[in-house]
């Protein structure tokens, strides 16, 4: 009774639920944890992608500066080629392939589409190694022109001792004739930029052979310092698809190699150890397309050929 006066009720004390709060707590607080957590590493990831992805752009960004480098030293190396000019033919050949290889991988450049750091470092060496063979060319053309020049000063000197010393006439003579054969083969005039057009009654150029009433061969005989200047006759040999030489004589042929051949045109120039364009036509009608061969001769040496094709 003095218990109930206090007023302590027995009967309301719930002892399940007493016991049951302290673990829904516990649960509430990991819940809160996880939610924490996942939280921290969602920031994290959002991060990362944003620190990938502008690494990725920054990556882009370098390749395409690299390749535009590239392009850039690949152009000049390519202008490097176009600017060497040499008379030898060999090395004019080898020119030639190393000009075309450049030409090949500026191709590829522009269509190269899988772009890493691989093949950046592909393209690169590639390049070092066109403009390498391009500085060995421009180091062996300096020594040629020293060599032709030096021949030349020794072919002079060699000639006034002739004059001066006759007891060693035979011994320098013998040297000078090997000498005049260096600076004649060196000497050789070249003609490049071959071009064959049709041409009508007026002179105009028509788009069918066909229709042709003459035939203008274009040249341009190159320079070299190494030649006599003065006046040169230039002689064309046009030959037809059928294999036939145009000729509007029987008697119009000159002397190659020992051998008569015939001509179709020539023309008396005077050549002056500089570029020199020149045209030569040949009159005649009847002409049929199809691919025509185009030679020119010059001081007894075949100067340049080329095959053309007429509609």
């Amino acid at each position: 009774m003095e218990e109930n006066s206090k007023g302590y009720a027995p009967e309301e004390f719930d002892e399940e639920e007493y016991g049951r709060r302290p673990d829904a707590e516990k649960a509430l607080r990991g819940y809160r944890i996880v939610i924490i957590i996942l939280s921290i590493i969602l920031v994290a990831l959002s991060a990362l992608y944003y620190s990938i992805h502008r690494q990725q752009r920054l990556d882009n960004e370098l390749l395409q500066a690299d390749r535009d480098s590239i392009q850039s030293d690949l152009g000049r190396v390519m202008e490097e080629y176009d600017n060497l000019r040499v008379s030898n033919d060999s090395i004019s050949a080898n020119l030639h392939f190393e000009r075309q290889r450049a030409d090949s991988l500026m191709t590829r450049l522009k269509q190269e589409r899988n772009w890493n750091l691989s093949k950046i470092r592909e393209y690169q060496s590639q390049v070092k190694l066109l403009r390498s063979i391009a500085e060995g060319y421009v180091r062996q053309i300096d020594s040629l022109n020293t060599l032709n020049r030096k021949l030349i000063t020794e072919n002079i000197t060699y000639r006034k001792e002739i004059s001066s010393a006759q007891m060693r006439a035979e011994m320098a003579e013998e040297k000078a004739a090997e000498l005049d054969n260096m600076v004649r083969a060196g000497s050789v005039i070249k003609a490049r930029d071959i071009r064959l057009t049709p041409l009508n009654g007026r002179s105009k150029e028509v788009s069918r052979v066909k229709n042709a009433e003459r035939l203008r061969t274009d040249f341009v005989l190159t320079a070299n310092e190494l030649s006599q200047p003065g006046s040169r006759t230039v002689y064309v040999r046009i030959t037809s698809p059928d294999g036939y030489v145009l000729a509007t004589s029987d008697q119009a042929t000159f002397t190659f190699e020992g051998e008569r051949l015939t001509y179709s045109a020539s023309r008396d120039v005077d050549y002056q150890n500089q570029d020199l364009p020149v045209g030569i036509f040949y009159d005649n009608t009847g002409f049929t397309a199809g691919t025509y061969r185009v030679e020119l001769y010059c001081d007894g040496f075949l100067i340049g050929s080329s095959e053309i094709v007429l509609r």
